[in-house]
Order: structure tokens, then sequence, then C-alpha cells
């Protein structure tokens, strides 16, 4: 296998969800066709996983009504568990308010109040009704109305359906990145002078998700193998409300127009956890509560052990779902069978988002000084060890124009540094290795390693963890990992080769497995997500510190830590 092509470009933004297109919507506003722009994406542009999101975008739009950027900031650190990072925490709530004035200019149709200003409802965590919302399809509009508005410029160029497989570092700086078009069935390389990775989480890390099947870690996986370091992996979001059987969303707006909580025998549960704010608690104790009603036998028995309890919408009413909640009646019909006009919907908590990503700085830059990350793929970190719910897709608005913008400025102040015969080895390695991939021909099936995989996350991995079953985890993956080495691949062409494309997710899979593991067993703590049962209390004195995880040369994980950047509030006792 050969290189087929080299791309060359200013900047290179890998992935084209909600932080990809902001950043790319931001070079060309800003720098039009100063900065030549690639697109890169293993789907079509607004297959992007980010359509999902659901419940709405976090911004302080009403502090003559009692908000402030101190009361946002705060609700996010006290959500975080204290493992955010401050300063960062306080750029990203005073930019907000100008994305979602930005987005209005372009045409998003947010929801309305009776007064016509923009509406806002009430999310987990969150003490201040600011979780502004276009129904319960915030996701689809937002990336709808960046896409719509980079159709202006003319200064980028799209790789739709490219699964990317290597960064190429060279001399401690991007130098390429190699990817299969799989339309074309070509092995190709893109050249740049900078790179911006926005491809997300890993949530399919899990069985029981929210996550489309495309999020597999891709662009963290390749960064972790090319030595930048991944940091506070062990946190896993897991949504107190994902639709049984299936795993799918039910947006916590669904809490915040008013529903209820409530297990076999009808009583709101959440008065026993978190009485101050109920349903509205963050997402990681209404999970532990949702698990403890289960384990303890007031849940409902479900099908292939997925036990639930019901999210009532009942007394809500037919108009209000009708007009806030759409998406919502509409989904519980068609993939369980209840109308929440009705009836209650069956739920539990379900794997749902990566606080950890690709180590950045304030302002998203990788230890490698011409690499970028934004969005679920980074790690800046506002979230710490557990997200409030609206703050995820406003973080992709925020580090998605940073990014865009400093790496504009990077790309016209820096000259291209390597020639391809400077690279094309490296990048002809990876051919190799992929060619040895596709061509492996032995007695072990790797959507069957994938599945155990999965199975073994929800089991050993989820909402409550002790270390005897993490270290069985790790132990079982390591023995995944072994057993890949010997695969089958059945189809042996390059073009749309679904085969070949399972098979290298699986592999990012696995490497991110490890890394989710390693750091959740050292970290002897209890922390937000990460609830340890032998190990059932928060340690500052021990663990108020990053994770940091390296790849060895060997292919072993290293595991480090670095201060949280503690700069306005002191940790204290987190109560609900």
């Amino acid at each position: 296998m050969k290189i087929s092509k080299v791309y060359k470009h200013d900047v290179i933004i890998l992935g084209a969800g909600l932080a990809g297109l902001r950043a790319a919507v931001e070079i060309g506003r800003k720098f039009g066709n100063r900065v030549d722009v690639g697109i890169v994406s293993k789907v079509q542009l607004m297959r992007a996983h980010s359509v999902c999101a659901e419940g709405g975008t976090a911004a302080v739009l009403r502090p003559e009504e009692g908000d402030s950027f101190e009361l946002h900031a705060w609700d996010t650190i006290k959500g975080s568990d204290f493992l955010a990072d401050q300063d960062a925490v306080f750029r990203f709530v005073k930019l907000m308010p100008y994305e979602i004035l930005l987005l209005e200019h372009w045409g998003i149709p947010w929801a309305r109040r009776k007064d016509g200003k923009v509406a806002a409802r009430a999310f987990g965590g969150q003490s201040f009704f600011r979780t502004v919302f276009a129904q319960d399809k915030t996701g689809f509009f937002e990336m709808q109305t960046l896409y719509d508005t980079l159709l202006k410029f003319t200064n980028y160029k799209r790789y739709d359906e490219f699964f990317a497989t290597s960064i190429i570092i060279k001399d401690g700086k991007f130098a390429g990145l190699t990817a299969i078009d799989l339309v074309n069935g070509e092995f190709v390389l893109f050249m740049g002078k900078v790179l911006i990775i926005a491809t997300g989480g890993a949530g399919r890390l899990y069985r029981f998700t929210t996550y489309s099947h495309s999020v597999t870690g891709d662009g963290l996986a390749m960064a972790f193998r090319a030595g930048l370091p991944l940091k506070d992996m062990e946190f896993i979001q897991f949504h107190p409300t994902g639709l049984v059987p299936s795993g799918i969303l039910i947006t916590e707006g669904a809490r915040g127009e008013g529903g209820y909580l409530r297990n076999k025998f009808g009583e709101r549960f959440m008065e026993r956890y978190a009485p101050s704010m109920m349903e509205l608690a963050p997402r990681d104790i209404v999970s532990r509560s949702i698990m403890t009603e289960i384990e303890e036998g007031r849940g409902f028995e479900g099908p292939e052990g997925l036990d639930y309890v019901h999210l009532d919408l009942t007394h809500l009413g037919k108009e209000k779902i009708l007009e806030r909640l759409p998406l919502i009646r509409e989904l519980a019909i068609k993939f369980a069978g209840v109308d929440p006009i009705k009836e209650p919907i069956p739920i539990r908590p379900v794997a749902h988002y990566s606080m950890g990503g690709i180590h950045t700085d304030i302002d998203g830059r990788t230890p490698v000084e011409n690499i970028f990350a934004a969005g679920e793929a980074a790690c800046v970190s506002i979230h710490g060890a557990n997200r409030l719910g609206s703050n995820s897709t406003a973080e992709c608005l925020v580090w998605g124009r940073i990014t865009g913008e400093l790496s504009a400025e990077y790309a016209l102040s820096h000259d291209i540094k390597f020639r391809e015969d400077e690279i094309l080895e490296e990048a002809e390695n990876e051919a190799k290795r992929i060619e040895g991939i596709l061509n492996k021909d032995g007695d072990k099936n790797p959507y069957e390693i994938r599945n155990e995989l999965r199975k073994l996350m929800d089991t050993h991995v989820g909402v409550f963890r002790t270390g005897e079953k993490l270290e069985e985890a790790l132990r079982v993956v390591k023995n995944l990992k072994e057993m890949f080495k010997n695969i089958k691949i059945v189809d042996k062409d390059l073009r749309w080769n679904t085969d070949l494309v399972s098979a290298l997710e699986t592999e990012n899979l696995l490497d991110l497995a490890e890394v989710v593991i390693l750091g959740a067993l050292m970290r002897e703590e209890s922390r937000g997500s990460h609830f340890r049962r032998d190990f059932p209390y928060r340690d500052d004195e021990r663990f108020l510190k990053h994770t940091l995880a390296y790849r060895n040369e060997d292919g072993s994980v290293r595991i480090e830590y670095i201060p949280v950047n503690i700069t306005y509030w002191k940790p204290v006792e987190r109560k609900y």
C-alpha cells in the first residue's frame, strides 16, 4: 500500500462537529482566503454526533434578572467537584454570551419568551435558568446554523468520509495526518502548518451509551500514540436518563421542564439524595441515586438486565410536551413504545460524555505547539470530574472559536517546516501498518472483541467502581489487546471497507480503555463521576490533581499528575 495523494492546507481541522465547524467559521470570518483550511471527517459533515445534542447551551444572558459570570463559574466549578481549572472556567463563562448572540445573528431558531427575548430552561447543577435551547434539538440547529454560515466562505475544502489513522510529529511539531479515503479506496497524506483535533469523545467504549456508532475516540487514540498526553480520562459521565433498552438520550431538558423521577412505588426518590435540587442535581449525583434505587430493589425489572426507573412527564400536559419536548415524545414512542403524554418513560444511567481528553492549555494548545484540540476531544479543563448539563455544546463553541483564531494566526506567521520527502517515510510506514491489519487472517473476530470490551466497561467501569473490578477489567483489556493481534479481516478491498474501519476503531477503543481503567484504578478516592466504593470519599490531600496518561515506547501506559489551577475558590464539601 502506497500514499496515493498528498493534500496540503494551512490549517487542517480533524472532525466536523460543533467544535470543528465553529473553528472553520471563525477562520473564514476573520481571515477569509488568507488561510486555506481542510476539514477532514470520517462521516458526512452533518452526520457528526453533535447533531444529537438535545437540551441546550448555557450562557449568562440575564444579569439584570440575577445571573452573573461568577454564579455560572461557581456552578461549574462546584459541579466539577473542584477539579476544573478555574481560570479556564472564567474565560469560558465570559465568552459564552457572545456565542449565543452570534448564532442568533446567523439565524438559529432559539426558543422565545413571551416578551420576545431568547428563552432559557433549568438544567442540573445550574442555579439559574441559563440554558438556552431550540426545542429539544439544540445540537442539530447549532450544527445547521454553523454549516449554513460556513457556506458563505470559499477558503476551505471538505474531505468527508476520510478515516484518519495517524498523526505524524517530526522534530516536535505536527507534520502530517494519514487517512483512508473510504469512497475512492486510497491511502492519503494531509500536510499543514497547524492541526486542530475536534473528533469528540470515546463513548462507544460502552454498550449502553447515548453516543452515535461513529464516536470511537479516534482522535484521542491517535494523539496518544503520537506522544500527546491524555488528561483525566477516568472521568466518564453517566447521564441519568438513557432510554431503556436502546440507550438513546432523554434530554435533561425533560427534567428542566419539570419532569419527575419515580421508583416502582411512585416515590420521587431524589428527596433522599438531593433535597434542595431534587431532579436537577448534577448528573453524577442523580445517576448514583437512580442506581442505588435499582440496586436496593425499588426499580422495575428490565430487558437484558437493564432495570430502570421512570421519568414522568405526564403532569406537564400535552401542549408543553409538544412545544418544548417534541423529539423526546417521538423517541419514546418509536424506541420504547410509550407516549410520555400518557405514561412515564423507562430510563437508567447511560454512558454519555468524556470529561477527559487531550491535554491542552487555556488556549486549547497541546504540548505540541502547532496542534490544538477543541470540544470533547480536549481537556482544557472546565468540566473537571463532572460536567454540568448544557456546558458541553457551550465549550465546543468557545474553544472552536479560540482554536480557529489562534491556528490561523499561527499559520500566517509560520512557514511550512516540512517537505513531502521529509515525512513520506513515516507516512509509508503507517500505510504498511494498515496494510498489515487489512491482510490479517487469524482466528479472532474483531466484532466479538469489541462487544466483549463494551460489556466489560458496562459491568466493571460504570457508575460505581471498586479496585477489584478495575483490576479485573485491566487484565481483560490487556488480554483483548493480545487477541486483537490475531484478528481476521474478511473484506480485503480498501474502498468502503467497514470491516477494516471497525477493526481500527476497536484498536483505538482498546488503547483508550486501558488509559481509562488505569487512571480509575490509581485514583483512590471518589470525586464527581468517578465513585470508588472502596474509597467512598473525596481526598483533596492526595488527589486534588489532574491525571496525565502517556504512552511508553513499549506500548504500556504511564500515569503522571499535575496540579489543578485554583485561582478563586478553594474546595469545600459539595452539597445539593
